[in-house]
């Protein structure tokens, strides 16, 4: 049993470890650019240890996407409890989440190098239906996450002007989406932090209130 759980600690391990190098790869190369020699060399691993967790190249960008998305909905879940445990007031939740998305995007140590789904789009003919459905599906999730937030908001606190929780959140996620295209291309990497801390002085301006969350 021992022997089985550490295989099994293993087999996740090298599966996790193919899945990141296939993200940087394709981060930088495209993914039609990226062939699985290209995998394997930067990896280290064998053909058959590939094989083992993924059939084909067309499996790897299901499972890819997936993995990916996982990491991202988990990160937007977390700094959304954190803001919340914080404070009680939805907006203060808000600004606090954003400043927290500022934080992560930025991080020196894993500078973002651009947009996956944004890769993916930019190259759905080389992905099948069920591909492109899952992409589409993040972008609502993330979409979702979004709404929720600014309903709260709006339930509590008018805005100077008409506006849907649904027409921000798409705005903010258009905003981030096109940052990190604008980041990857000029090779900044304060780009789409400082393109959400300008939507944090719009929203200071359409609820009349400021850019910041409020001291814990």
């Amino acid at each position: 049993m021992v022997w089985r759980c550490l295989m099994s600690r293993k087999g996740a391990q090298s599966r996790e470890h193919i899945l990141g190098t296939s993200r940087e790869l394709v981060m930088e190369k495209g993914f039609a650019g990226t062939s699985i020699d290209d995998i394997l060399r930067k990896a280290g691993v064998s053909k058959g240890a590939f094989f083992h967790h993924f059939g084909s190249k067309a499996e790897l960008a299901r499972e890819l996407v997936r993995w990916h998305a996982g990491q991202d909905i988990e990160m937007f879940r977390t700094l959304a409890a954190r803001a919340e445990a914080t404070h009680d007031d939805p907006y203060d939740q808000l600004m606090m989440f954003l400043q927290g998305f500022e934080t992560y995007i930025s991080n020196p140590e894993q500078p973002s190098r651009g947009c996956m789904y944004a890769v993916y789009t930019y190259e759905n003919a080389q992905f099948d239906e069920q591909v492109r459905g899952i992409v589409s599906e993040v972008l609502r999730e993330w979409t979702a996450i979004y709404i929720r937030k600014f309903q709260e908001v709006l339930d509590v606190h008018p805005p100077r002007m008409e506006v849907s929780a649904r027409q921000l959140a798409e705005m903010i996620v258009s905003i981030i989406e096109g940052a990190l295209v604008l980041q990857r291309a000029y090779g900044k990497t304060d780009m789409t932090a400082r393109q959400s801390r300008h939507f944090r002085d719009y929203l200071a301006l359409l609820f009349d209130k400021p850019a910041q969350a409020a001291a814990a």
